[in-house]
């Protein structure tokens, strides 16, 4: 298995929480998370296709791969994706139920 935070297994399929909205927006994206009332961003339009993708993925390792995210930058997307985790906007997959995209 490749590093990653403690935690976030990236070997296992993941989504996004059910729970959160995704605005894209020319940077990256705004994520609303509804429980927490959280609001992030993603800084970057390549980590929004990410985790917008991750459903589709056995686990987080491909996504990346399919992403085509050089060895050099994948322990920083691990990180993120981490991040993202422990603040709920992904989690481990068990349905089919993916995050809300909303159109501005």
């Amino acid at each position: 298995m490749r590093p990653g935070p403690v935690g976030f297994d990236p070997s296992r399929p993941h989504r996004c929480s059910p729970s959160v909205a995704v605005r894209a927006e020319a940077f990256g994206a705004l994520v609303y998370h509804f429980g927490t009332r959280r609001l992030c961003f993603l800084k970057s339009p390549e980590l929004v296709r990410i985790v917008q993708s991750l459903a589709d993925f056995a686990d987080v390792h491909s996504a990346l791969d399919a992403a085509g995210v050089a060895d050099a930058r994948r322990n920083a997307y691990l990180r993120t994706l981490g991040g993202l985790a422990d603040s709920g906007v992904i989690e481990p997959r068990s349905g089919a139920r993916d995050c809300w995209e909303s159109v501005a």
